[in-house]
This record gives C-alpha cells, sequence and structure tokens, in this order.
C-alpha cells in the first residue's frame, strides 16, 4: 500500500448512495402485506451455493427480462394471510423504499471536486435509476444489466477501472455487500465495506489523504 497512488473513487448505488437494502426490502415486504420470511428463504435458495440456476445472477447480467423474473418471483411469494403476489411491478414497488442517501452523495462529490475520478458500479435489478445528477457526480458509470457482466465478476471492476482512465490498483470501490467488496479486491482495487457514511469517510479520508 505505501507504493500505491490512488486516483479514483467508484461507489455501489443501492445501500451506499441510498439507505439500506435490507431496510428497504422490509418497508416493500410491510407496505404489500408480503411474508417477509418466505421472501428471505427465496432469496436463499436462489443464492445458495447449491442453486441450479439463479434468477437474480441473469437478471442483473441483463439476461432475464423484468416482467420474467416479476413472475418468477411472485409465483414464490405469499401475503401474510397465504394470498398470492401481484408480479405487476413488483420490482418498482420493492425498490420504492430507497431513499437518498445525501450525505454520500457529498463525499462522492468532496471526492470528485478534489480531483479524484468517481465511478458509479451498480449491479441492477432492471430498476430505473435518477440519473439526473449523474454527471456532476460521475465521470464513469457501469450499470451491470447494460454491460452484461455483474459484481463481484472480476470484469466489470476491470470495466468500470478502464472508463476511469485508470488501472484497478488505483481505485477505490465502495459497496455495502461484502462479497462485492472481496470481488474489487481480487480485481486489485482497495475494497471499503459501507456500513456508515462517517466511517465511510473517514477510511476514504485516509486512503486518500484528504478532508472529503
Amino acid at each position: 500500500m505505501a507504493d500505491r497512488v490512488l486516483r479514483g473513487l467508484i461507489v455501489d448505488w443501492g445501500g451506499v448512495l441510498t439507505s439500506g437494502l435490507d431496510d428497504a426490502m422490509l418497508a416493500w415486504c410491510e407496505a404489500d402485506a408480503i411474508d417477509y420470511r418466505t421472501f428471505r428463504a427465496v432469496m436463499r435458495s436462489w443464492l445458495g451455493a447449491e442453486a441450479v440456476e439463479n434468477p437474480i445472477h441473469a437478471l442483473e447480467r441483463g439476461e432475464m427480462e423484468v416482467p420474467h423474473f416479476e413472475e418468477r418471483l411472485a409465483e414464490q411469494l405469499v401475503t401474510v394471510d397465504g394470498q398470492p403476489v401481484s408480479s405487476e411491478g413488483l420490482l418498482a414497488r420493492m425498490f420504492a423504499g430507497f431513499a437518498h442517501a445525501p450525505d454520500m452523495h457529498d463525499v462522492v462529490r468532496s471526492a470528485r471536486a478534489a480531483g479524484i475520478k468517481t465511478g458509479l458500479l451498480s449491479n441492477s435489478w432492471g430498476n430505473d435509476y435518477p440519473r439526473e445528477e449523474w454527471d456532476a457526480l460521475f465521470d464513469a458509470v457501469v450499470i451491470s444489466g447494460e454491460v452484461g457482466m455483474r459484481k463481484p465478476d472480476r470484469e466489470i471492476f476491470e470495466l468500470a477501472a478502464t472508463r476511469l482512465g485508470l488501472e484497478p490498483a488505483e481505485c477505490v470501490m465502495v459497496d455495502d455487500l461484502a462479497p462485492n467488496v472481496r470481488g474489487a479486491a481480487a480485481a486489485g482495487m482497495v475494497g471499503v465495506l459501507h456500513v456508515h457514511v462517517n466511517q465511510t469517510r473517514e477510511e476514504l479520508e485516509t486512503l486518500f489523504d484528504r478532508p472529503l
């Protein structure tokens, strides 16, 4: 690390520049009266090591259309009183609970103002992003479904660095999911696990040796 010069800051979207994923999913289940334990069980089965297929990964790589994924997920869910769940607009409702995290936006904005190249790297579930401020925040944007790759695959981290005009070793990746942080580190980046904005800011200030 002593000889490493860091020039780029890459951040995740959901859970870093927004409120946390778990809170958003719980709010969605409560709003739609969906049995939360069933939802968590479905996610574990789809993401588990023994899963025969993984609809989530296919969705994130853009290999599965949103309506198809919504139908697959809705088939597995029930409401708290045992009723079927409507698939129409399921993902829009699911992500409606994400709230803007202004303090983390300020960290990215401060980094860019300080001459650090900034990028967004997000695994998309086919959801719409509020892109209005992105030109002012990011020098490069990589959305998984638009490039046919997903975190934590090495190639998508390398692509994000390339779009910033940097080597992976010159970049810091901030993500709220530990597998993605490990994936970034395996690609040569410095990985930072985001838990709280104050902790993340302090770690980034140490890494870049400047106030943010």
